[in-house]
């Protein structure tokens, strides 16, 4: 692109997390505008594409998210907010909340980052998730001929998140006497009593992806949990990997995944640390078969292990964002999150498209259950085609019921689907921040309250709901 003069900011730009910050006071640096959807995992990997390469530029590069809200529910700053720290972002934030940026800078999708010299000049914008390569090299073009600044001049966030035993919360499984929970915040997953009571944790803490003992191993934002009998099966979407935890030993071992959120291929497995998994987020785990939900791939894989290092097959999907039913690849969803299993059917939170998708695992036929396209969301009850949800993010059966129990993250509800009948309904709950995890079982449903760091327990018998006192 033609270099042409970065347009200052408008004039009441609500920042999240910092100072206002002045395009014109960044001159010396290089600097990236993020322009990002805070519902999308495409844009949050951009994000973390952003983070490393501020760490090898520390002073020389500079970088803003402008944080411009799909969702009604991101018209919230603080909803907003609460999204990008889930995900580890500490950048400063613009909350762009009637696309006015949007407009001076025109941009045109999600996520696009916007490239301005130590000049003030913007000389480059890359659209998409293309891979971290062509990001690379267009920062290196920019920051390598700055000179070595003194300082580290990033900047500390204003009002972090409080310090409290869970931190952003997701994936759960409940036994009969044992509830797992996916610490996200912590990369870690912990083992409690149905009483909070913390038995063991898996993971040091850090955000890494080390195998080994369960103090020594270490994960990146695990979220979706799978039980199987002595495993604990985690989908570690920060380090894009499957990983497995031998509940008897206590070690972590990574199954699948070689950390890249590059696309993954169909076929038999020569390597296992050959397969790209793109932002794993929930996974089912079978005697001889994983599902699992690629958030970054836009579909639905099974890992099937019956010989050798197994067969990696795509079951649904074109990888292409959209809301389409049909069979195979014919289909295609919009960030596809939560994962649930009746037998040969396979249950999905098709996230940014607002919908709860089937598929049928022979023929592997994808049919929209709920939902009304894929720009279209709201909060309404009744039948399943008139039904209206906003960003589900997880799933999970009821053992005693013919129920799907929804979190309907978006509206701060629980919500369930009568399988069979097809009737949706809310739980009468208080609004919920954010829940993004709920597990059913024994007549309790417990449920992760993401955006407030906290997991709680409904008994469904009474409506009581009550917060679960995690001491971790």
């Amino acid at each position: 692109m033609t270099a042409t003069h970065a347009p200052d900011f408008p004039h009441g730009l609500h920042w999240l997390n910092a100072a206002p910050i002045a395009l014109r006071s960044l001159e010396g640096s290089a600097v990236a505008l993020a322009f990002v959807d805070p519902a999308s995992a495409w844009c949050m990997q951009r994000l973390a594409d952003l983070a490393v390469l501020q760490r090898r530029y520390p002073g020389r590069l500079q970088v803003l998210v402008l944080a411009v809200p799909r969702f009604d529910v991101h018209r919230d700053p603080v909803a907003v907010l609460k999204r990008l720290r889930r995900h580890g972002v500490s950048f400063p934030v613009v909350h762009d909340v009637d696309w006015h940026v949007w407009q001076r800078f025109e941009i045109e999708s999600w996520p696009t980052i916007v490239l301005i010299d130590a000049k003030g000049r913007m000389v480059d914008r890359i659209v998409g998730t293309p891979g971290i390569g062509a990001l690379e090299a267009a920062i290196a073009t920019l920051c390598d001929p700055l000179p070595e600044p003194l300082e580290d001049t990033r900047r500390a966030e204003t009002h972090p998140e409080p310090r409290l035993p869970l931190r952003f919360p997701t994936g759960l499984v409940a036994t009969a006497d044992r509830l797992y929970v996916a610490d996200s915040g912590h990369h870690q997953i912990l083992e409690c009593t149905h009483a909070g009571r913390v038995l063991r944790r898996f993971g040091n803490g850090t955000a890494d992806a080390l195998d080994g003992e369960a103090e020594l191993a270490s994960f990146c934002r695990p979220n979706g949990l799978s039980l199987l009998r002595e495993s604990l099966f985690v989908a570690d979407t920060g380090n894009h990997l499957l990983r497995r935890i031998n509940l008897r030993s206590g070690e972590v071992q990574t199954m699948l995944g070689n950390r890249r959120a590059a696309m993954p291929s169909e076929g038999p497995i020569r390597a296992l640390r050959d397969v790209s998994l793109p932002s794993p987020v929930a996974l089912v785990a079978g005697n001889s078969h994983v599902h699992v939900t690629l958030a970054g791939d836009n579909r639905i894989w099974t890992w099937n292990q019956a010989e050798g290092l197994g067969m990696l097959e795509c079951r649904a999907g074109s990888g292409q964002m959209g809301q389409r039913d049909g069979a195979g690849i014919l289909a295609s969803f919009a960030q596809p999150s939560g994962l649930a299993q009746v037998q040969q059917a396979l249950y999905v939170a098709d996230t940014l498209a607002s919908s709860i998708r089937g598929v049928q695992l022979r023929g592997d036929l994808t049919q929209t259950l709920v939902g009304q396209g894929l720009w279209e969301f709201g909060d309404a009850d009744g039948q399943r085609q008139q039904a209206q949800l906003q960003a589900p993010e997880a799933l999970a059966l009821d053992p005693d019921s013919p129920l799907l129990w929804i979190a309907d993250t978006g509206n701060g509800c629980i919500r369930s689907l009568r399988l069979g009948g097809g009737v949706v309904s809310k739980l009468d709950l208080r609004k919920l921040a954010g829940p993004a995890g709920v597990a059913a079982f024994g007549g309790k449903l417990w449920i992760s309250e993401t955006d407030a760091h906290a997991v709680l327990c409904l008994d469904l018998a009474s409506n009581t709901l009550t917060q679960v006192p995690i001491d971790a």
